[in-house]
């Protein structure tokens, strides 16, 4: 006669394998959420009243990409080389001109890089990237 302590047992325990894939789940969540880098830049503040031009003020530079990828500062189109030495001489004139960039939402995100570094390479600080609200 056989007694319950000697009974075979045929499941197997996955409750220590599902614990040790949560943690490796949890680890990796963390580490590339820890991995993301954004672009630093300085995006200027809203007010609840509008603004009024001041007579000093820099002119914004708009930097627009639009869906077929081309590049127009303000409303001429230029290609990057062209980009670099027009916001060369913007900065030249005016040490903190702000720079709008404005992308089409079908870009590739290439292109917006591309011009951010040309703005990088320039060595403008005062950049905003313009969205809309939902």
């Amino acid at each position: 006669m056989a007694s319950a302590d000697d009974k075979n047992f045929d499941d197997i325990n996955v409750t220590p394998m599902v614990d040790l894939y949560l943690v490796l789940l949890l680890i990796f969540i963390i580490m590339t959420t820890a991995g993301v880098q954004g672009v630093k830049v300085n995006l200027p503040s809203a007010n609840s009243k509008p603004a009024t031009q001041k007579l000093d003020a820099p002119k914004t530079q708009a930097v627009t990409i639009d869906s077929a990828g081309n590049i127009k500062l303000n409303t001429t189109p230029v290609t990057l080389a062209d980009l670099e030495s027009r916001l060369a001489a913007a900065k030249a004139a005016t040490p903190d001109v702000p720079v709008v960039v404005r992308g089409d939402r079908s870009n590739q995100y290439q292109l917006i890089m591309d011009v951010l570094d040309v703005l990088g390479r320039v060595g403008i600080t005062q950049i905003a990237l313009a969205t809309q609200p939902k």
